[in-house]
């Protein structure tokens, strides 16, 4: 049977993968995975801060009188309304830096991936997909 090339596949003959370029394929693909982690570490950190918003609105209706029982670790502590709001405050500084850390830290990632998708983009053009479903 003789091959025509006529409805037969053709891998691509002018695009050469050479080991480099794969190492910046792979290397693309890990910090997409990180940049994804980021961000769903991301979504559990605003919810946490959500949280912790309402319950500061919620201890305005309290009364000062009364003890209100405060999560530290495992155990549940006794405090006044002044300490509790005082001890959400901190909490909230806490997970306000830790949102930021990562925003920075997502933001870092995708300029390097940036970087590699352009150079990769320059030198395979349409022979490469580096673009995210949710983009």
């Amino acid at each position: 049977m003789a091959n025509s090339g006529k409805g037969t596949f053709q891998p691509d003959s002018d695009v050469h993968i050479s080991y480099e370029d794969q190492q910046k394929i792979n290397k693309f693909a890990r910090l997409n995975a990180k940049v994804d982690d980021i961000k769903d570490e991301l979504k559990v950190k605003q919810n946490d801060m959500k949280n912790l918003e309402e319950a500061v609105e919620e201890l305005g209706l309290a009364d000062d009188t009364e003890k209100i029982p405060y999560l530290v670790g495992e155990v549940f502590i006794c405090q006044t309304l002044e300490d509790t709001l005082k001890s959400l405050e901190d909490t909230k500084t806490k997970k306000e830096n830790e949102i930021s850390e990562l925003e920075g830290k997502c933001d870092e990632l995708k300029v390097e991936m940036g970087e590699l998708k352009a150079h990769l983009y320059g030198k395979f053009g349409s022979h490469i997909n580096l673009e995210n479903e949710e983009d």
